[in-house]
């Protein structure tokens, strides 16, 4: 515990603070980027009409029959791009977008969704570890930045700025939770996006110049994840700067 405790006091948090403060603009920027070339990459290929003639939904089911899922139910939902797996129901929900189209496009982020259908089947590591966590991060996430204010506020009383400590502290524990649901997120859809692509490969429901097309659109997808993950840590970084700097003008 001392050990810890000196290299804490060692860290510059006054630097610490104005570096990741510089990386979130540049950061914001990216994301804004990644979500453009998502809808850019899937409105493309939305207009490339998939080899087989089938539907994403008619794709969807195809692989999970021949996964041993044919348990597995398929619907419709609201929305663009708001497809996803829900294990609660064993539901594959598919958009307007992706339900009724034929395109290569639909297919890929239809293959991506049973593939996370396949990791629950399969008890894949990540996908049981993000479930045990998505409890918890919507009750962290929901006070973390609550918490870190009201903390902050308090630590400007003298007489009660321990408490305050205590306050920051946790809502920073809060938030790094959230960074740790992130983070896990990352393998599971990665591999999902693996698996979808070795599927339908494999399966015949894609073919030739359509496997590089399905992985654009894929591969624009997964840069969302990994912004969303960077911008949790470089802002989980900047709290903990901010909480260091306030203790070291303090002593």
């Amino acid at each position: 515990m001392q050990t810890l405790n000196m290299l804490l006091s060692a860290v510059d948090y006054d630097n610490m603070y104005v570096i990741v403060t510089l990386s979130i603009l540049p950061l914001m920027l990216l994301m804004f980027i990644s979500g453009i070339s998502v809808q850019l990459t899937f409105k493309k290929n939305a207009k490339k009409v998939s080899s087989s003639g089938l539907t994403g939904a008619e794709a969807a089911r195809k692989i999970l029959d021949g996964a041993g899922l044919s348990s597995t139910l398929i619907a419709p939902c609201a929305g663009s791009l708001t497809d996803h797996y829900d294990p609660r129901n064993d539901t594959v929900y598919l958009s307007e977008s992706v339900y009724n189209s034929n395109s290569v496009a639909a297919i890929g982020v239809a293959a991506h969704e049973v593939g996370h259908a396949i990791q629950h089947a399969e008890d894949y590591a990540f996908i049981k570890l993000r479930t045990a966590l998505v409890p918890i991060t919507n009750f962290t996430s929901r006070y973390s930045s609550l918490l870190i204010m009201i903390g902050l506020l308090i630590t400007c009383f003298p007489a009660i700025e321990t408490f305050g400590s205590v306050i920051f502290a946790i809502g920073i524990l809060f938030y790094a939770c959230y960074t740790l649901f992130t983070l896990v997120t990352l393998p599971v859809e990665f591999n999902a996006s693996h698996r979808a692509l070795r599927i339908i490969e494999d399966t015949g429901i894609a073919a030739g110049g359509e496997i590089s097309s399905v992985r654009k659109v894929l591969s624009a997808a997964a840069s969302t994840y990994l912004m969303s993950f960077a911008m949790s840590f470089v802002t989980l970084l900047r709290f903990i700067a901010i909480f260091g700097s306030s203790k070291s003008k303090r002593k």
